[in-house]
């Protein structure tokens, strides 16, 4: 028997006796976990997590381990002996991705100015799916593989249009935008338990390859082999962001989107800007975002990036798109319960080239970076107020000769004066909000970019609502913190 067929052998009356009962109920003052003070309950974030729950309900917290890298790949695309194993620390066994690239593709006014080059983007998506859940046999129909690139979802000319549409055919649904809809209610108050994905999937989703841009990617639940399912994905020229989960997790997120903000070329080009993802888990709120700002290091180039920032947070605005009355899902960054910032910021170094020179010859790391602009202008109060770095024990990321572990700086190979570059922490992962804990913060070896990545893990806390005084939404429990992975303070790079 169909679930409609079903609901109608219901009465209308004990139907209405039921809902006017759960809205008696909804003023109710609910129980929390012993995390929260009175003072966490009066906070006005708290009414930015969509629709209040319609049954007496319990909170509890519960931690989620997020990774969080970025790395700047010069334009570089990407070949089949790139082993994306050691990047995204698989062994660790993290609960979600949310990784940043930026130049994935020339920064030339073809890319810029014509029409974006979405090769590369689908060549990353493939080689991370590769690393997170090993080979795959889904072959789409109608596309020719080829071995050349080193395994089947690497196509001859691959689009990223074309791997989205190869998830969706997997079984034929995508995340909903909204899952906080009034049928859940309904469901509940029929004493329906609907913990399974089609809760919040729906095969009847349709929309434009526009929306399709803007929504959540089809996610593979039909293979038990798929560990970790690709929640979204979105390039703006050079700059792709993609979002990872755990398979069995992916279907309490929701109230998912994503703004794109251009800060480049006169403002308003995407050469430059950001990709901002925002999204609920459970009843907690995260926004992602992935930047890449104004380069240069002349002097006064430092005010062109925190103007970035500022622009960024100013502009970046997210559509509403609950289906709830009462919703009040955060629609600017700064509103969300959890904030991870991460990417190229192109922060440099304020010493003249000869006093630089002269430390990075010495390898003297803990000097240079008492001159490092993000450092100096988040001190002075000028950009980023309130948000959190980790403490740096890792070289410079920037600017290597390709393929090598020399900088490219004048005097240590032969570069002319207008090409060299100083040393610098380019590439920076910050964070915003209570209950989230950095685990670690390291920079990898990897020599394919002029750039190295940037790597950071975090254990966040999650408010985890349980409806009914009895009856749990979900078995699933994250997992602990292990201590290998705290953060290692270890020296710096020799």
């Amino acid at each position: 028997m169909t679930l409609w067929n079903l609901w109608s052998h219901v009465t209308d009356y004990s139907f209405l006796w039921k809902v006017l009962a759960m809205r008696e109920r909804n003023g109710r003052t609910m129980e929390r976990g012993s995390n929260y003070s009175l003072d966490t309950l009066s906070d006005p974030s708290i009414e930015n997590r969509g629709s209040e729950p319609s049954m007496s309900s319990t909170e509890a917290v519960q931690n989620l381990r997020v990774f969080a890298a970025t790395w700047n790949v010069g334009g570089q695309c990407p070949t089949m002996n790139l082993d994306l194993s050691d990047f995204l620390q698989v062994r660790n066994d993290p609960d979600m991705y949310v990784l940043g690239f930026q130049e994935i593709v020339p920064l030339n006014a073809g890319n810029v100015l014509v029409l974006e080059d979405n090769e590369p983007a689908a060549k990353w998506l493939a080689l991370i799916n590769q690393s997170l859940n090993g080979p795959s046999d889904l072959a789409p129909n109608g596309l020719k593989q080829t071995a050349s690139f080193g395994g089947p979802l690497f196509f001859q000319k691959p689009s990223l249009k074309k791997i989205k549409k190869t998830f969706k055919k997997l079984n034929g649904k995508r995340l909903k935008s909204c899952n906080c809809v009034l049928e859940m209610e309904r469901k509940a108050a029929k004493d329906f338990c609907f913990r399974c994905q089609e809760s919040n999937f729906n095969s009847d989703d349709s929309s434009t390859e526009e929306e399709d841009d803007n929504f959540p990617i089809p996610v593979s639940l039909a293979t038990t082999q798929m560990k970790y399912s690709l929640v979204t994905c979105k390039q703006m020229v050079g700059i792709f962001v993609s979002v990872w989960m755990k398979r069995e997790l992916v279907q309490y997120v929701g109230h998912l989107r994503i703004c794109c903000t251009s800060r480049g070329i006169m403002g308003c080009l995407g050469n430059k800007g950001c990709i901002s993802v925002s999204m609920s888990f459970y009843q907690t709120s995260f926004c992602f975002i992935c930047s890449h700002l104004a380069s240069g290091e002349k002097e006064g180039d430092e005010l062109r990036r925190n103007l970035d920032v500022i622009e960024i947070l100013k502009n970046t605005q997210f559509p509403r798109i609950c289906k709830t009355p009462n919703s009040r899902m955060p629609d600017r960054i700064l509103d969300h319960d959890r904030i991870i910032w991460f990417g190229d910021l192109n922060y440099r170094i304020s010493l003249s080239h000869d006093d630089a020179k002269r430390l990075v010859e010495k390898r003297d790391w803990p000097s240079l970076f008492n001159k490092d602009q993000l450092k100096m202008e988040r001190e002075a109060g000028r950009v980023f107020k309130g948000w959190k770095e980790g403490k740096i024990y890792f070289a410079p990321t920037y600017k290597y000769a390709f393929n090598s572990d020399t900088y490219y700086v004048e005097g240590v190979i032969k570069v002319s004066k207008h090409k060299r570059r100083t040393p610098a922490w380019c590439d920076r992962i910050l964070w915003h909000g209570r209950g989230i804990h950095q685990l670690s913060y390291v920079r990898k070896e990897f020599k394919f970019s002029d750039h190295r990545p940037v790597c950071s893990t975090f254990n966040v806390e999650v408010e985890v609502m349980f409806r009914g005084q009895k009856k749990k939404v979900s078995t699933y429990n994250f997992q602990n913190i292990d201590d290998d992975l705290v953060s290692t303070r270890s020296s710096y790079y020799s």
